[in-house]
């Protein structure tokens, strides 16, 4: 859990120059208010797909990215992950089932 933690305060972490955000700081913000995919966020952000792609590897496995739908990214033509950082846009997760759930006795 440490971790994960750990990667959201990278995101905020103090630099020289406080005013400038790192090119992953970009991504995540850019993602907060727009579902959209990697090669549209470069093109708004300025920021090499390359760079997004591992940020978006990096926010996913820390629980901090989701891909709402996969559609036809509407730069490229070619089918594409939409992605968000707002927990609020996150696709839900089905509610995991227990195993002893419906045997009746057993609690």
């Amino acid at each position: 859990m440490n971790k994960f933690n750990n990667v959201a305060n990278n995101l905020y972490r103090s630099h020289k120059d406080t005013a400038k955000l790192t090119q992953e700081q970009k991504f995540y913000n850019y993602l907060k208010t727009h579902v959209t995919t990697c090669t549209a966020v470069s093109e708004a952000t300025g920021v090499p797909q390359k760079n997004n792609c591992r940020a978006k590897d990096k926010l996913q496995k820390a629980g901090l990215l989701w891909v709402v739908k996969i559609d036809y990214c509407p730069k490229t033509g070619h089918k594409a992950q939409y992605l968000t950082t707002d927990p609020n846009k996150a696709p839900k997760q089905p509610r995991q089932l227990s195993l002893f759930e419906g045997m009746g006795g057993v609690e």
